[in-house]
């Protein structure tokens, strides 16, 4: 866990935004660009001996897989939050996608785990399971659970997690629940 030095009484930004990165997740990446290399290599400079139809499943399941992996990881390389005086934005990856916004209307509490890893949410990702709810896990660490007020949580996986809980603590108490704020 990092020590991050704060000052409760000191007044929030506007916006306050964090991130989380996974650099190993590259590594991921680079294996799934190395897949769908090998499919174009196959595709372009083929000797194969055994028929079209072999060759052409080749090509298609290095393509295939090659995309799914590498697209698939840099979906989830870093994940972005924003905390803003309505709402609460979440964006994964490079270009924002997939991305979910949660007005704060909707929040019933936030609280800061030290210990978020994909272990207990199955893997990196957006993950959702029913008895746990939904998480956005980009890496081991400290992350916000989010309370909702229709009973589900969310958690995000971000660096310095206590600061975000502490803006959204805030901004929660100045709203009333179930309105707009």
């Amino acid at each position: 866990m990092r020590h991050h030095p704060h000052d409760d009484s000191a007044p929030h930004a506007d916006v306050w935004t964090g991130r989380a990165t996974n650099r190993v997740q590259w590594l991921l990446a680079l294996a799934g660009a190395a897949c769908l290399a090998l499919g174009i290599e196959l595709a372009v400079d083929s000797a194969w001996t055994s028929g079209i139809a072999p060759l052409v499943m080749s090509v298609v399941g290095c393509i295939a897989a090659g995309l799914l992996v590498l697209f698939g990881t840099l979906a989830f390389v870093h994940v972005a939050l924003r905390v803003d005086k309505e709402c609460l934005e979440v964006r994964c990856g490079h270009i924002g996608v997939p991305r979910r916004r949660i007005p704060l209307s909707q929040v019933a509490g936030a609280e800061f785990d030290p210990h978020v890893t994909p272990r207990h949410w199955g893997g990196w990702g957006y993950r959702w399971r029913p008895e746990k709810g939904t998480a956005v896990v980009v890496r081991r660490g400290e992350g916000i659970v989010l309370r909702l007020w229709d009973g589900h949580t969310f958690t995000i996986t971000v660096d310095d997690a206590e600061s975000a809980v502490r803006v959204i603590r805030d901004r929660l108490g100045r709203a009333t629940p179930g309105t707009a704020h």
